[in-house]
């Protein structure tokens, strides 16, 4: 499976759905009275440093709260004032006020939930607690404002002789708010506002619970031996972690998916046994409760809005259309990813057998021993293949170096710009004719208070509208090596690499006026697409050529390891493709019944929904199940998984399309940069492609990627 998932934070999606409930509004005076009270707070005005960069040194958790009540009250009356205007309504006085409104609503919620994944603590934790059900409220003071959507629905009425980006905005809103309940009755606008808070409490307690677990659910081992198969170095961290937790021994922390990376190195059965089904049972008991009442309320909510599911609602805004689509293609691939898993589980199995043990495959026992099938199969170790991917070799000879090539952009470090943490780096992205395109941010590192996984988001969009440039960064979480040592990635870690900066570079290139409609404000099943197109470049041979060198000889990886790294990749897809397609069809099945039907056994449902699409394969379970699958229930991706696997239809086919028309070339990134990347929102996604293509995507390339098809 294609790694990330791009993170979206609450605060891309406050400017839109902002504002507070009636009993949260506030006057114009009680607004003066709060911007006065936080007038030192430097959240209060736009940053003066370049591009609006935050000030990052001079802000806290104390000054967030001050600051989303003043942002609350001024957005309060900025809608109050487009409701109320005495003039017809336009797509000047309305619409483009809308997209002008809540800008300091909109600075404060960037700041905080970004920084909330990135350096997270209880404070964070405790204010956005106590933010999700005002933001939730404020949000619907917008959408089911009677008088406001009265003149977005006239504009939506007359709005043919706008031109082609307008008209997409106008579509944009008049969508939102018909989602949003605007023509419901009053009655059903009470019940959808009591949905909303009860909901946005619910996916805050869910995340919470589930950053909770990485520090609580971890596994303690006392007897060093019971370690064989790990690195010395690996040890010592293991070592550091427990002393840094306060406990004695050798402490595992867990990454937020069901197969834990370390599984693959741990000779000792029983402690994988261990580690397995202590990720695999994490936040049961706190977040199963969660599940069922999130998407009871979910399927409610729909109910209202005229819909049978929550699945259905959610496609009348994704490229799928319908849920029959999703389903199509999700039920296609899952015989023949079971077939393949299977196919691979009787390789292991003949691997556990000339071992001398006698036990059947379980689900702690693959990655393990189908690591020596690859050894055995590719003769790869991955000792042997680490030091040729030192990060910073990676980072400026690798991934910049392609962007260079596709793009002829370049970057300059910023020492002097500041950053949330040491381990940040900032970057000046330029055109090849030196104009400034904005600013990138690495982050690459694990640490305790950052969230699991990678993720791409932005602390300022890019707006022909307001004249802002992009100010984006990534997140990965790599292992960082003891002071002076160098980092070395595996293959995986720079694939996630790769991908990232897809998404980055998906918000650096935007070039589309309204905010709303800019960078990676697409589709759920569009918006992974540029950021998987982006991946297979980290093995393209000129690319691998310029990065992939030995970190102390500087040669370069010797043709033979390089050949198995690259044969190798296609090894265990139908693991892969089925742990994948398992999560998927859990997300959509829970997103797929109506509001008469409240599950009572989550661990039940899981299982019957498995059964059902015939991929309840043991062996393999599902990539997240659900009391950690923070997508569906926290991250914005409900009844969405599916769109990793959607877009990899495109990705592929463009990355095969691109190969064709000479690879690394800048008639290629110019293309992709022009038809794709810079288009945003601002007009049919699909057509997007085509205008890149020449025509639709077919699934021909994405079997080969996966090694499905020959």
């Amino acid at each position: 499976m294609r790694k990330t998932l791009i993170a979206t934070t609450i605060a891309s999606a406050v400017l839109l759905s902002a504002c507070g409930s009636q009993e949260t509004k506030q006057t114009t005076e009680q607004a003066s009275e709060v911007q006065t009270v936080a007038v030192d707070n430097v959240l209060m005005k736009p940053s003066p440093l370049q591009y609006m960069a935050p000030e990052f040194d001079k802000f806290g958790t104390k000054d967030y709260e001050p600051v989303f009540d003043a942002g609350i009250a001024q957005q309060t009356e900025q809608i109050a004032t487009i409701a109320n205007n005495p003039e017809p309504a336009t797509f000047a006085n309305t619409l483009v006020e809308l997209e002008l409104s809540g800008e300091l609503l909109d600075r404060v919620s960037t700041a905080f939930y970004n920084l909330s994944g990135l350096i997270s603590d209880d404070e964070y934790q405790r204010i956005a607690a106590k933010m999700a059900p005002v933001l939730s409220a404020h949000s619907d003071d917008i959408y089911l404002n009677k008088a406001l959507f009265a003149r977005v629905e006239k504009i939506n009425n007359n709005k043919a002789s706008l031109n082609a980006e307008d008209q997409r905005l106008v579509e944009f809103y008049y969508t939102k708010f018909v989602n949003a309940g605007a023509k419901l009755d009053e009655a059903q606008k009470t019940k959808m506002r009591e949905i909303n808070a009860e909901l946005a409490k619910l996916s805050t307690a869910f995340s919470q619970n589930v950053l909770k677990s990485f520090k609580e659910d971890v596994v303690l081992v006392t007897d060093k031996s019971e370690l064989a198969g790990l690195s010395d170095g690996h040890i010592e961290s293991l070592a550091a972690a427990a002393k840094k937790a306060g406990k004695e021994g050798y402490m595992i922390t867990l990454v937020n998916t069901t197969q834990q990376p370390i599984l693959s190195s741990l000779e000792n059965r029983k402690l994988r046994e261990r580690v397995f089904k202590a990720s695999s049972t994490r936040a049961q008991d706190t977040n199963g409760p969660i599940i069922i009442k999130e998407t009871n309320l979910r399927a409610q909510k729909a109910a209202l809005l005229g819909y049978k599911d929550w699945a259905s609602y959610v496609m009348t805004t994704r490229m799928a259309k319908t849920t029959e689509n999703v389903y199509g293609i999700l039920d296609d691939l899952a015989p023949k990813a079971v077939d393949k898993a299977k196919a691979e589980a009787a390789e292991i199995q003949k691997v556990i057998k000339a071992s001398g043990e006698k036990f059947e495959l379980q689900p702690w026992d693959w990655a393990y021993y189908s690591e020596k099938v690859r050894q055995a199969k590719y003769d790869l170790d991955p000792a042997l293949v680490k030091p040729y991917f030192e990060m910073q070799s990676v980072i400026h000879n690798g991934m910049f170096f392609a962007m260079e090539k596709l793009y002829g952009i370049t970057f300059k470090e910023r020492n002097d710009l500041p950053v949330y943490h040491e381990d940040v780096m900032v970057f000046e992205v330029f055109n090849e004719d030196g104009s400034a395109i904005g600013l990138f941010y690495m982050d690459p590192y694990a640490r305790e208070g950052k969230r699991g996984g990678a993720w791409m988001s932005a602390y300022v969009g890019q707006s022909g509208l307001k004249g802002t440039k992009p100010v984006i960064y990534n997140a990965q979480n790599i292992p960082k090596p003891a002071e002076g040592q160098p980092t070395l990635m595996t293959f995986s870690e720079v694939t996630t690499m790769f991908h990232e900066f897809g998404h980055a570079a998906h918000g650096l290139f935007s070039d589309v006026k309204y905010p709303s409609l800019a960078g990676t404000a697409t589709a759920r099943d569009f918006v992974e697409f540029p950021s998987q197109a982006h991946e297979d470049w980290n093995i393209e041979p000129t690319v691998l050529a310029n990065y992939a060198k030995h970190y102390k000889t500087g040669e370069p990886i010797p043709k033979e390891l390089l050949d198995k790294v690259l044969e190798s990749q296609n090894f265990n897809q139908g693991f892969g493709t089925t742990e994948y397609l398992a999560a998927a069809l859990l997300d959509m099945e829970w997103h797929s019944f109506g509001a008469d039907k409240v599950v009572t056994d989550v661990q039940k449902f899981e299982h019957d929904a498995l059964e059902k699409h015939g991929i309840a394969y043991y062996p393999v379970p599902p990539r997240y199940k659900s009391c950690y699958f923070s997508h569906t229930f926290a991250g914005g991706y409900s009844a969405g998984y599916y769109a990793y696997l959607w877009t990899e239809v495109f990705a592929a086919d463009a990355f095969a399309h691109m190969t064709e028309q000479g690879g690394l070339t800048r008639k290629n990134g110019d293309n992709f940069r022009k038809e794709i990347l810079s288009k945003g929102n601002s007009r049919d996604l699909m057509q997007s492609y085509i205008e890149f293509r020449g025509q639709k995507p077919t699934t021909d390339a994405l079997l080969k990627r996966r090694g499905l098809v020959e």
